[in-house]
């Protein structure tokens, strides 16, 4: 169904309104698409009553963390770094199927001491409509801690909010969905930080050679590299294939395989029973 335009500019400002009547709000900010319009709206409509806040551990990639901090540098937001304890948590580590779940509930109240702390009034996350499509049990947690979704509020999907954040400017605007390390993790496997470094450095590198919507999933000794349908006849030709498995066993994997499928967002979630 093609999107309407004028509905989506509509979504825009009906949600600016709402944002200008919390007076202060702390904002979840991963750096990626959803969260960076919705701060970008939130700036907007309180100025100095909006702080953005970034988790930092080896969970989240540090390209990430270094383009949140340039993105709120540039426009002169309110930003704190809160250094979060995923690794710690023992449901996390164990990387259940509601792994996210845990994980998010600590971090929602970490966000909520904050905003305690500081006077805030008010907490959002930038969750949209199509997010409600896949198995995302940090949703519960964040309406069991109160935390906001402003976006889902609104009625916006993916689409509208690339289309309205190009309209803004955003450089996110075409961004690749973004998903912490943890989501590389087969379900099942423990989740270590030895593990995380490999995922991210491995990443790190097909990113600087170009690939785009990548992901390295890791199964054990075995890096599965998702990647664009675009990019895979590019990642097998002469001396590209060589270099990428040179590295990435530099890296720590001793096999490296490519994913014929290329990438699809909420693969690892295959397999599981979501009614039960």
């Amino acid at each position: 169904m093609m999107m309407d335009e004028s509905e989506a500019r509509s979504k825009r400002e009906r949600l600016l309104a709402r944002l200008g009547l919390s007076e202060t709000l702390l904002v979840a900010f991963s750096g990626g698409v959803d969260s960076s319009f919705l701060l970008a709206l939130a700036h907007q409509a309180l100025g100095e009553g909006v702080t953005a806040v970034t988790a930092a551990s080896p969970v989240h990639p540090r390209r990430e963390l270094e383009e949140a901090r340039r993105f709120t540098g540039e426009r002169g937001i309110n930003h704190v770094i809160l250094r979060s304890g995923e690794t710690e948590i023992p449901e996390f580590v164990s990387n259940t199927p509601d792994r996210c779940y845990h994980c998010k509930k600590a971090l929602c109240r970490e966000f909520l001491r904050l905003a305690v702390e500081k006077g805030i009034s008010h907490v959002a996350h930038g969750a949209n409509t199509d997010d409600l499509q896949d198995f995302r049990p940090g949703f519960r947690a964040t309406e069991e801690t109160g935390v906001m979704a402003p976006l889902i509020d609104a009625g916006l999907c993916k689409d509208e909010i690339r289309f309205l954040a190009r309209d803004m400017g955003l450089p996110q605007w075409d961004r690749p969905s973004m998903a912490c390390l943890a989501s590389r993790f087969p379900y099942g496997t423990p989740i270590t930080e030895e593990g995380l470094r490999m995922v991210e450095a491995a990443e790190d590198f097909l990113l600087k050679r170009g690939f785009m919507g990548l992901r390295v999933r890791h199964h054990g000794s075995v890096a599965r590299i998702e990647l664009s349908l675009l990019d895979l006849e590019r990642m097998v030709e002469e001396g590209t294939r060589e270099t990428v498995v040179a590295e990435l066993r530099h890296i720590g994997f001793e096999h490296i395989a490519l994913d014929l499928e290329g990438h699809i967002s909420g693969k690892m979630n295959r397999g599981l029973s979501l009614g039960s």
